[in-house]
């Protein structure tokens, strides 16, 4: 059997939508449980043609102890250099001020000896193209045996099968003789397989997945997901995955983070967020996603047509005054135009980054309070 087949069948985006609750073995994020990973108004600035660009202005986070946090958004979100920031991997020359508390460990401004001590052994990354993060001169029993080796200072025999048990733990099969091939030799799938063996390696703590299922075909694709999901249940490590595909976050995590022009504009549950959208953005996102006509059709038969947001998002170089969604925002009233608007709590970990979210603010008719759950698959 080939090592890129589906664990189980995916969960359909609208199965979980409107529930609000978190799956099995997962934190509540209305206990009191302390966060992991805290972040406070992260600000990563990088210096061009004689002033500061922001890529990610003002980011706030949470993450607890064996949970999935989702960050989703369009390319040039801020998303994937927040994520990166997280493990000191964001741009050179960036400056980078705010809080990043790991397990109640300051993380902004760790020197780079530190850095090395925290990367690969409390906080792994799963980058987004296993090509490219696997080095093609060695083996991969070589690549994984060498991270073993240099944070946990063990023999060669216990490194190779420390291996083993990896390759066999992410569906890799054939033990040893797996270990001694190289990536070359494996499908694109299984490659991404092994490179979440090797961040698995020192048994971190939390996972950053950046893009892990972006080049995959949609049936690798959710045997990643699955396979993600699988290994946060059995190991309790918290993960944070990033990616522009709210289909892929809604069946495997806990809650997500909607970003926008380096801003996190809605966070809620996935129940919340994708049942029940408040900000027009997330509704955007939703409308895009092919899952949202799955199986509908219209009154004269034909198949409803996906409705893409119009425009495209500013360019970090170019921030607009005033909310940076206000030009594709059909919703939009006066003061859009003039007022950042800041992230309002409407409920418990529930925030939302939009006027038509504060208290006394009308909505335009077509502004609906929630957006209505994408169709259910016919069985």
């Amino acid at each position: 059997m080939s090592g890129d087949n589906v664990l189980g069948a995916r969960t359909p985006l609208d199965s979980r939508a409107g529930t609000g609750t978190a799956r099995t073995g997962t934190t509540d994020p209305g206990t009191a449980v302390e966060p992991l990973l805290r972040v406070r108004d992260l600000t990563v600035t990088l210096p061009r043609a004689g002033r500061d660009i922001r890529l990610v202005d003002g980011v706030g986070l949470d993450v607890r102890p064996g949970e999935v946090l989702g960050i989703a958004g369009e390319s040039g979100s801020g998303k994937t250099v927040t994520g990166m920031t997280l493990v000191g991997l964001g741009p050179d020359r960036a400056s980078v001020t705010g809080s990043v508390r790991f397990d109640g460990r300051e993380l902004v401004g760790l020197p780079d000896k530190e850095w090395e001590r925290v990367r690969g052994r409390d906080i792994a990354v799963v980058f987004q193209d296993p090509s490219s993060a696997l080095h093609p001169m060695l083996t991969v029993g070589r690549q994984i045996t060498d991270h073993v080796r240099r944070h946990q200072g063990v023999s060669r025999k216990q490194a190779a099968a420390r291996a083993a048990e990896l390759l066999d733990l992410v569906r890799i099969p054939g033990g040893n003789s797996a270990a001694a091939r190289y990536p070359h030799q494996f499908s694109g799938g299984m490659r991404q397989r092994i490179a979440i063996a090797s961040a698995l390696a020192c048994g971190p703590r939390l996972l950053i997945a950046d893009e892990p299922t972006t080049a995959l075909d949609v049936t690798v694709q959710a045997g990643i997901v699955e396979l993600l999901d699988e290994l946060r249940r059995e190991t309790g490590m918290a993960v944070v995955m990033v990616t522009h595909d709210l289909g892929v976050l809604s069946s495997v995590a806990d809650r997500i983070s909607v970003f926008y022009s380096g801003r996190v504009i809605e966070t809620g549950t996935v129940g919340e967020v994708i049942g029940a959208p408040q900000h027009p953005y997330t509704r955007g996102l939703l409308q895009a996603l092919p899952h949202a006509s799955l199986g509908e059709r219209s009154a004269v038969g034909h198949a409803v047509p996906l409705r893409p947001i119009p425009g495209s998002a500013p360019a970090a170089d170019a921030p607009l005054p005033g909310c940076p969604f206000h030009p594709r925002c059909s919703s939009a009233v006066d003061g859009c135009a003039r007022t950042r608007p800041v992230p309002v709590s409407i409920g418990p970990a529930r925030t939302v980054a939009c006027v038509l979210a504060e208290p006394g603010t009308a909505r335009p008719a077509d502004s609906p309070a929630t957006a209505p759950a994408p169709a259910r698959r016919k069985a």
